[in-house]
């Protein structure tokens, strides 16, 4: 990374910015100025109008889901996003066509918001009505010039007697008119002049006063008013549906005109980032270098003054990190976003990870059949889909992945695990399939290589810390820390060697020579590891350090290597599940002795089911592992972390997609 500095004319500071925007390798900073600094007596930033794009943004947006709402957008599966040349995206006449559409369908919106709340209301009112409805009485009517009339409810728990002798007392009557599985809705009418009365006794039997507020006429008629009122506004609301309907085609707009505000947004935060002037503008960002040459083709056509300088070492914190890698190695960078950037400066650990990371795990999962899925799922989806960014290199690990995992299969003879075997075994034929090695029968041999396989993956690290201490001047660092640790490991190795004959079951012989050189060398490789850990320390630190060392040593790399040994394990697991659903998808025709129309149904059924599951566990848990073993095994050799994504100023790309 480069830091750029640039000063241009105020009058042209917006076309710049764009310009900068379609390059799209300049992630503009704030300016960083010290007290002194004769430029920070410059105007702070101003308001360049990201308020305003954020809310046409939101009200584009919300115009599109009140479109999915009622006319979603029909797409396929794995169709890709639309392109659209640049000028598009910063296309103002496309935008305000788009704001337009958004009020048109925002308004519609609002109109049938209403009208379901009137709706609602109109329902309401309507079962309120609903127990009145036998009742001829007019609802306006609240009683005579002598007498008094009430509307209510008592509990359906209450009996009709029990609740006409709460006022046999009394000169008044209760009448009931309908009751429901909750309540009995009761007219009760007396002389005004016993009203206190009246109203103590209904107390009694929890009687429950209901208002139907200033309705005129019968209930039946008032009913007959609300259901005409609810066709009144079914017929409104599916006019106002259908008007929103027919806005479906504006949906290409709206979607341009979401990217358009959004890369809006984005130009405006840019400009808020710089400082100005009346007349000129002082811009401050991060640029790639291989980028200079582009960059100064963009700036000799502005009236300006830059200059691209590299970081120095007190600001590496604050330099953006972007990985540069090939078509492979770019796999593996859903997994280093994922875990950590690693810090500006250091090193990028996507070449050294990615052999070993797709090699892992085509070893765990080890089948032609699943190799063959992820192939074709990833070919397909990267023809039709087209992906960017992140997603791309998601498909391209899935790809990589199953390419190891084919070649894994045909090392160890996995074809959805075993059932060409076990077919060609149920129809009486001795065919297998041809493997290198087992999992399941040569589970110790597999053991020791993924061991083996974990020792080289742990050196690799170890060869890149050695090599950053050499290149900052700590060679004697590299040397009693790495070397020590080389040198303990030849020794084991050399030591162990007369063993293999045995561990293989070969009838070979090692001299017995070469084990006690190994028990010299390791001896050796103990002093410097004693002396390296204890040369900073005084006293009786360089025994705590020692025995730190000794400790540190000894169960951090066995735990190491021995989390290696999760290779065999998946590779194991996955084919003996794998292995049993064939079993069981083949029991019916091996009762059968021979393949029926049931049978095979069911071993087509059970064969499915059983092995997508297995893939989809295998998947997921043989990714997890392999991951757990480059971020905590393999980075924890030479990995720092910390780094900051570089956030270049580029479009917004959430409907569409640049051209190219």
């Amino acid at each position: 990374m480069k830091k750029l500095r640039l000063i241009a004319v105020q009058s042209q500071k917006k076309a710049l910015l764009e310009d900068l925007l379609k390059l799209g390798c300049v992630e503009v900073t704030e300016p960083e100025l010290g007290e002194d600094d004769i430029l920070s007596s410059l105007r702070d930033k101003s308001d360049e109008g990201a308020m305003e794009r954020r809310s046409q943004q939101l009200k584009i947006l919300n115009a599109l889901k009140v479109l999915d709402q009622y006319a979603p957008a029909k797409r396929g599966m794995l169709s890709p996003k639309p392109e659209e040349v640049k000028e598009n995206f910063l296309d103002k006449q496309g935008l305000e066509q788009a704001l337009d559409a958004a009020d048109r369908i925002l308004r519609l919106d609002g109109e049938l918001r209403a009208v379901s709340a009137n709706e609602s209301r109109e329902r309401a009112l309507e079962e309120s009505l609903k127990p009145w409805q036998n009742l001829d009485l007019p609802l306006e009517c609240r009683g005579t010039r002598t007498c008094d009339l009430l509307l209510g409810a008592v509990p359906a728990s209450v009996s009709q007697q029990e609740a006409e002798g709460a006022l046999i007392e009394l000169d008044a009557d209760l009448t009931q008119i309908e009751q429901d599985k909750t309540d009995s809705y009761v007219v009760v009418l007396y002389r005004k002049e016993i009203r206190d009365e009246v109203l103590a006794a209904l107390r009694e039997v929890n009687f429950s006063q209901i208002s139907l507020g200033n309705l005129t006429g019968t209930a039946k008629e008032n009913i007959a008013l609300c259901q005409q009122h609810l066709r009144e506004f079914a017929e409104e609301k599916q006019r106002l549906a259908d008007a929103i309907k027919a806005e479906s085609g504006m949906r290409p707009i709206l979607e341009m005109g979401a990217d358009n505000a959004g890369t809006g947004i984005s130009l405006c935060e840019a400009a808020e980032k710089l400082r100005n002037t009346e007349t000129v503008a002082l811009l401050q960002g991060w640029v790639p270098a291989e980028k200079e040459e582009k960059l100064r083709q963009v700036f000799d056509g502005y009236d300006c003054a830059w200059e691209l300088v590299e970081p120095e070492k007190d600001e590496y914190p604050n330099v953006p990190v972007q990985l540069k890698n090939n078509a492979f190695t770019n796999a593996l960078n859903m997994v280093t976003n994922m875990y950590s950037l690693p810090a500006y400066g250091t090193v990028d650990p996507n070449p050294l990870m990615a052999p070993f990371f797709i090699l892992f795990f085509g070893l765990m999962m080890a089948d032609i059949g699943y190799g063959l899925i992820m192939i074709l799922a990833a070919l397909v989806v990267r023809k039709k889909l087209k992906p960017r960014g992140n997603a791309l290199a998601t498909w391209q690990l899935v790809l990589y992945g199953g390419i190891s995992t084919l070649l894994m299969g045909i090392l160890t003879g996995g074809f959805f695990s075993d059932v060409i075997d076990a077919i060609c075994e149920l129809n009486g034929s001795s065919f297998r399939m041809w493997r290198l090695f087992s999992a399941e029968e040569q589970s110790t041999q597999v053991l020791v290589g993924s061991m083996v396989l974990g020792l080289l993956h742990l050196n690799t690290g170890m060869a890149v810390s050695f090599y950053r201490k050499r290149k900052d001047g700590n060679l004697a660092d590299g040397i009693f820390e790495e070397g020590s640790l080389w040198v303990l490991l030849l020794g084991i190795v050399l030591y162990a060697l007369p063993m293999l004959p045995s561990l293989l079951k070969k009838d070979f012989q090692i001299p017995a020579v070469i084990g006690t050189a190994g028990m010299v060398i390791m001896i050796i490789g103990g002093a410097m590891l004693l002396f390296g850990a204890g040369r900073h320390s005084k006293g009786f630190g360089k025994v705590t350090a020692a025995f730190g060392a000794i400790y540190n040593t000894a169960t951090g790399w066995f735990g190491d290597v021995l989390s290696y040994s999760r290779i065999m394990a998946l590779m194991l697991a996955g084919g003996v599940v794998g292995k049993v659903f064939n079993n069981v998808a083949l029991m019916p025709a091996r009762n059968a002795g021979h393949f029926t129309v049931g049978s095979a149904l069911a071993f087509v059924i059970i064969f499915v089911l059983g092995h997508t599951m297995n893939f989809g566990l295998n998947i997921l848990g043989c990714y997890v592992h392999d991951l757990r073993l480059q971020c905590l095994e393999f980075f924890g050799k030479f990995y720092e972390d910390g780094g900051k994504p570089f956030r270049p100023l580029t479009f917004s790309e959430s409907y569409r997609q640049v051209k190219g």
